[in-house]
């Protein structure tokens, strides 16, 4: 009997020791299998964590790639910059200095634009006073004109000479008078005193030709207005054109009547003008 219960109780605990230890065998079994899992999961985190540091590597070393490229465009772009800033100063400063001749022209153009008004004024008022003054002769003895800014008075030998004479007549004297009024009014006026003959020559013991007569009967005008009238010798040129500027035909009396005659010119004095145009 005693022996039957000490084989009970051996198989017993034999029986619970066996079971205690596959338990802790399977647990510990489970442990090394979790182990083993979570140490893949480390190494594959680890191979992940690798690949995307070498992607992040790729990408700082094409990021740092850029940059000095940018850096490179910029240093560019800024030399450009300075290069087209020099240019576009220089360009400002020219465009400046253009801008200011432009003006200085414009001013000197109104300039001369209100002297030249002034100038037309001046002749238009000269030339009414001229034909006020010369009113009580006819067409057939002398003509007023104004062109290009000047006034032509046209006296015919009618009106101062005799035929072949360099002497002026008492009525030729009359309109030189009233010439010299006018004159003697306007002491910043140029006068030329041209003569002009027609193409029949002429030779005497005083004139060698139609050069010489009409140069002696201007010369004899201006020393009637000069000496006689006082008109300033400064405003005065004498001239002798002959017969090479006709106003009509030579090959009629009419128009060779028309040819003989004496100029008077008066013109407005342009110094002010060329002083500006120089």
């Amino acid at each position: 009997m005693r022996n039957m219960g000490y084989w009970a109780l051996a198989a017993l605990m034999c029986a619970t020791t066996s079971c205690v230890t596959k338990k802790k065998y399977l647990l510990a079994e489970n442990g090394r299998l979790d182990a083993l899992k979570r140490e893949e999961a480390l190494k594959q985190q680890l191979v992940d964590c690798r690949d995307a540091n070498d992607e992040l590597s790729a990408r700082l070393s094409a990021l740092e790639r850029d940059t000095a490229d940018m850096r490179r465009d910029i240093r560019n772009y800024q030399e450009m910059l300075s290069l087209n800033m020099g240019e576009q100063d220089k360009l400002n400063e020219l465009l400046t200095k253009k801008m200011q001749e432009l003006d200085e022209r414009e001013r000197t153009i109104n300039q001369l634009q209100d002297m030249i008004n002034a100038q037309n004024e001046k002749v238009q008022s000269i030339l009414q006073s001229v034909k006020d003054a010369l009113m009580g002769f006819s067409s057939d003895e002398l003509s007023v004109r104004e062109e290009n800014g000047k006034i032509y008075v046209a006296l015919s030998d009618k009106l101062l000479f005799k035929s072949g004479s360099a002497t002026v007549d008492a009525r030729g004297k009359e309109a030189l008078a009233k010439l010299a009024e006018v004159l003697n009014a306007q002491r910043d006026v140029d006068v030329n005193i041209e003569g002009h003959t027609d193409t029949n020559p002429i030779h005497t013991a005083r004139f060698a030709d139609n050069w010489d007569l009409s140069v002696i009967r201007a010369t004899s005008v201006v020393r009637i207005l000069t000496k006689e009238y006082n008109v300033n010798p400064l405003q005065i040129v004498p001239s002798g054109r002959g017969e090479f500027l006709p106003v009509a035909d030579n090959e009629t009396a009419e128009g060779r009547s028309k040819n003989r005659r004496t100029e008077i010119i008066i013109a407005p004095k342009i110094d002010e003008l060329l002083k500006i145009l120089n």
